[in-house]
């Protein structure tokens, strides 16, 4: 019965061998990723570039959306001086008397 107790305690033990060296090459493992700068670097630089394509793209997004906004804000704002001339023609009359001002003011002087 002896041997009985034995065999099974260097199972246990052999198993027991076998579970440690295998959580030690992950461990192992874990800490030639964590030395390996030059990889850590490049995976930092990849995620990083990653992260400005991505907003790169929802700004682009976003400026074409305000673009759409502003032309049919423009749209509808020529449409209404279409409609309503009086603006433009205040506007084209004042500077007429602008320049019939500056006319008489030179001709004064002289």
């Amino acid at each position: 019965m002896t041997g009985n107790g034995r065999g099974t305690d260097t199972e246990a033990l052999r198993e027991e061998i076998r579970r440690t060296r295998v959580e030690l090459g992950e461990t192992m493992e874990a800490l030639a990723a964590k030395a390996d700068v030059r990889a850590r670097l490049k995976s930092s630089a990849d995620q990083a570039k990653a992260r400005m394509r991505e907003q790169a793209a929802q700004t682009a997004a976003r400026v074409r959306g305000q673009a759409a906004v502003a032309r049919g804000q423009v749209r509808q704002r020529g449409e209404a001086v279409r409609r309503n001339r009086a603006p433009f023609a205040a506007l084209a009359a004042g500077a007429a008397v602008a320049v019939i001002v500056l006319v008489i003011v030179r001709g004064r002087r002289r």
